[in-house]
């Protein structure tokens, strides 16, 4: 069958390029050979953030008891909680199936490779599939990566996908790797009342963001009792006896119930065809041109371009290349600031650039800052440690980055804020209500501003 467009990949990016096309008239079939949904619905985003909001009261009794206001214990059914998650899931990519079908667009369930000039061929429970296309959108997301030695062995040595697929929650865990993924998983297991250890080889937890925000989270995972070692590297992990055995480079070895090993994720792109059908790959990643063309009719979007590893990010993507595809959009992609967010408490949002980012570009950088320890929603929740800061460049807003309670509700303000350039003059142009979060972000866009030199 012949497709105006034939998208390789249902999660955000994919699905919502094969929606977006067929809401423009395209003729559209949509290939996935697991889950509608992808990494971040079944894998990824929403199980963690499930795990979060189901735990989120037993961190906030813990910081309300501080207070010596409230005392008493909540107890979350982890068998219940993965059941509900298990309900959620099929619930949601039922009714992604059924918006499908009222669009017009045929969900062919199988593995999808390139097999000639506008040709794919898909390997279906029922047999080989021939679609041929005019446009062709390579969605297929990512897995997990590993370094030798750290490979899982699905017993006591898991990746992400293992971890939140457990049945039980372990009285003990290593994590390695301190990036997001490692991290919000971490915070699970310490409201459950695991033991957790974070490794990584870097000289800080979160590298990727502020130094700042590295900080506060490190004193905060200390105050939990995280034993958290930086610049560490780690040789191997195995199962032992029924334990995770974790060794150092220097030899070391340290047990707990269960090792997530989580230090990053890579494109699937292998054994797909791509190359034969003149695209590039460098390091897995398929190379995209400022449209996001990777080929003549062929165009890259998610986690399979790597330019950006953001569910959101994918879909942004997703709507560009529909349009182009249809004919609505003729320029270059251009995504703006992109929002990126750590969730559970204490969280992480950043959008547009970083301090040290502006100062090498020799941009007039400046901070301004404000704690959240002012915050009256912040002391509401007991949790006033972490701050939201505002960097300059030569006057106008360049990124916004926080850490603490609840800061995640800034990232829509914050990535507007970023992608107009506000000025000092823009600050009372909207009004930010009271009392709220919003009042941190704009005590930081008022506060006096301190150049980096």
């Amino acid at each position: 069958m012949t497709y105006d467009l034939v998208v390789i990949g249902a999660g955000p990016g994919g699905f919502d390029a094969a929606v977006e096309a067929a809401g423009y008239g395209l003729k559209v079939a949509l290939v996935e050979k697991r889950n509608l949904g992808g990494t971040c619905l079944n894998r990824g985003c929403i199980p963690t953030k499930l795990w979060l909001g189901a735990t989120s009261a037993i961190e906030e009794l813990h910081n309300q008891a501080k207070m010596k206001v409230a005392s008493g214990e909540v107890t979350v059914d982890f068998t219940a909680l993965q059941a509900r998650l298990g309900k959620h899931l099929t619930g949601t990519r039922k009714a992604m199936a059924i918006q499908l079908k009222k669009l017009g667009i045929d969900l062919i369930e199988g593995t999808g490779r390139l097999s000639g000039k506008g040709t794919v061929e898909v390997d279906t429970p029922d047999g080989a599939q021939t679609l041929q296309y005019a446009n062709l959108v390579v969605a297929t997301g990512s897995r997990p990566i590993f370094f030798p030695g750290l490979e899982p062995d699905g017993d006591c040595v898991l990746d992400s996908d293992m971890f939140l697929a457990m049945e039980t929650m372990p009285a003990s865990l290593i994590v390695v790797g301190a990036g997001f993924i490692g991290l919000e998983m971490a915070q699970v297991a310490h409201r459950f009342g695991a033991t957790v250890t974070v490794v990584d080889a870097m000289d800080r937890v979160a590298p990727l963001e502020d130094p700042e925000v590295s900080k506060t989270l490190l004193s905060i995972f200390k105050r939990w009792k995280w034993n958290v070692l930086l610049e560490k590297r780690v040789a191997g992990v195995r199962t032992v006896d029924g334990k995770g055995v974790l060794t150092m480079d220097t030899g070391e070895k340290i047990t707990a119930d269960t090792i997530l090993v989580a230090v990053g994720r890579g494109p699937v792109t292998r054994d797909m065809g791509l190359e034969e059908a003149g695209v590039e790959l460098e390091f897995n990643r398929i190379t995209v041109d400022e449209n996001l063309r990777a080929a003549p009719g062929i165009y890259a979007v998610g986690d399979a371009n790597g330019l950006i590893q953001l569910a959101h990010a994918a879909s942004h993507q997703g709507h560009y290349v529909a349009a182009a595809i249809a004919g609505k959009v003729t320029g270059p992609y251009e995504p703006g600031p992109v929002p990126s967010v750590l969730y559970g408490a204490p969280e992480v949002m950043r959008v547009g650039r970083m301090e040290n980012e502006v100062f090498l570009a020799d941009e007039g950088c400046e901070v301004s800052r404000a704690q959240l320890a002012a915050n009256p929603m912040a002391q509401a929740h007991a949790a006033t440690q972490g701050f939201v800061k505002v960097v300059w460049a030569n006057g106008t807003v360049a990124g916004v980055t926080a850490v603490g309670h609840d800061v995640s509700r800034l990232t829509t303000a914050a990535t507007m804020i970023v992608k107009q350039g506000w000025t000092s003059e823009d600050i009372h142009s909207i009004i930010f209500s009271h009392p709220s979060l919003d009042e941190s972000l704009l005590a930081a866009l008022k506060a006096e501003r301190t150049p980096v030199e």
